[in-house]
Order: C-alpha cells, then structure tokens, then sequence
C-alpha cells in the first residue's frame, strides 16, 4: 500500500511541479512519471524498513 500511494503521490507531485514551471503535456507527463518512480522506489524502501521492523 505504501508502494501504491508513493507511486500516486509522486505522480501528482510531478505533474503540478510541471505545471506550475509552464511545461507542455510532454513534459508534465514525464516529470508525473519521473516522480511516481522515485517515490514509488522510497516506498518500497519503507515497507521493507517497516516490515524488517515488526
């Protein structure tokens, strides 16, 4: 689930950053996709911390 809402919230977070530097559809898409990855991969990190801890 962490996964999940990363990959979602990094998306978001990617494509209003573009947005809001003026961007074309092209590049609020790939900056939406470049962040759903890194968030999506820093979730994926904390659940296995999460995991490894209980």
């Amino acid at each position: 689930m962490i996964v999940i809402a990363g990959i979602l919230l990094g998306a978001l977070w990617g494509g209003m950053l573009a947005r809001r530097r003026k961007g074309k559809p092209a590049d609020i898409a790939q900056y939406a996709a470049a962040y759903g990855i890194i968030f999506g991969i820093v979730g994926m990190f904390v659940t296995i911390f999460v995991e490894r801890m209980l």
